[in-house]
C-alpha cells in the first residue's frame, strides 16, 4: 500500500534526490536515488573489531596496534562509511541544511554496515546529546534522529535521557586530537538506569573518537557493562 501511495505521489510531484537532483527511481532510498546510495563509500572488512578502523590484517579477530596499546573506553565501534564524497555531502545536507528526511537512508546505511558488530542484542540506543543552545539553533539533534530511525529498524529502544551533556563545549572541527579530548573531558554523565546494560552510542561522524569515547566513559562510570558505538561515517 505504501509503495502504491509513493508511486501515485511521484506521478503528481516527481521526487528528486537531495544529493544530485536526479529523479528518484529504481534502488531509491528516499530521499536518495539509487545511484547515490550505491556511491556511498562503505567501510568493509577487514576492520579492527575494537575501533572499527580498516585493518592491515585479514584476521577478523585481530585488534589493531593502536587499540592494543591504548584500549578505547568502548567495547566496539562501527562506522558505515568513510567521511568523504557523497557521504560527507549527505551528512552536511542533513545537519546544516535541515534536511531531516536524510536520517532515514543514513540510518539504513548504518544498519546495513554495522548490525553485525555485536553478538548479543543491545538494550538501548543512546544518542550523543547536543548542547541546548546548539540544538535550539539547529532545530534538532541529528544523533537523536538517527537513533530513532535505527531503533525502528533494529527493534531496540531509544533512551535519550540515559546520557546527558553537563556543559556546552567548543565546536570540535578546528581542534587537534589532543585538544578535542580536553574539550569534551567531563562533558557527559549517565543516569543509573544504564547499570548492567549493553548500550549503543549513536553519532553522525567519528573524527578522532574523542566525543564517543567520553560518552562511553560516562556510561561505564554509571555501571554499563558493555558499550558500543554506531556512526554514519568516520574520518580516515
Amino acid at each position: 500500500m505504501r509503495a502504491l501511495a509513493t508511486a501515485a505521489l511521484d506521478l503528481v510531484f516527481p521526487a528528486v534526490c537531495l544529493l544530485c537532483a536526479v529523479r528518484l527511481g529504481h534502488g531509491r532510498h528516499d530521499p536518495v536515488c539509487g545511484a547515490c546510495w550505491a556511491g556511498f563509500e562503505r567501510l568493509t572488512p577487514p576492520l579492527c573489531p575494537r575501533c572499527g578502523l580498516p585493518a592491515l590484517s585479514a584476521d577478523a579477530a585481530a585488534i589493531c596496534a593502536a587499540c592494543r596499546e591504548t584500549p578505547p573506553s568502548f567495547d566496539y565501534a562501527r562506522a558505515a562509511a568513510s567521511y568523504a564524497g557523497l557521504v560527507r555531502e549527505a551528512v552536511h545536507v542533513f545537519k546544516f541544511n535541515g534536511r531531516r528526511s536524510l536520517a532515514r537512508p543514513l540510518a539504513d546505511l548504518v544498519r546495513e554496515q554495522g548490525a553485525g558488530a555485536w553478538s548479543e542484542a543491545p538494550d538501548a540506543l543512546v544518542p550523543v546529546p547536543l548542547a541546548r543552545t546548539r540544538e535550539r539553533r539547529r532545530g534538532f539533534n541529528q544523533s537523536l534522529l538517527l537513533a530513532e530511525r535505527l531503533g525502528e529498524r533494529l527493534g531496540v529502544r531509544v533512551r535519550p535521557g540515559w546520557l546527558v551533556r553537563l556543559r556546552a563545549t567548543t565546536p570540535q572541527s578546528d581542534l587537534t586530537a589532543a585538544e578535542r579530548r580536553i574539550n569534551v573531558a567531563g562533558a557527559f554523565a549517565a543516569v543509573s538506569a544504564v547499570a548492567g546494560r549493553h548500550v549503543l552510542v549513536v553519532d553522525d561522524v567519528i573524527t578522532t573518537g574523542a566525543t564517543v569515547s567520553e560518552c562511553a566513559r560516562a556510561l561505564r562510570a554509571s555501571g554499563a557493562v558493555r558499550v558500543g558505538v554506531l556512526a554514519v561515517a568516520r574520518v580516515l
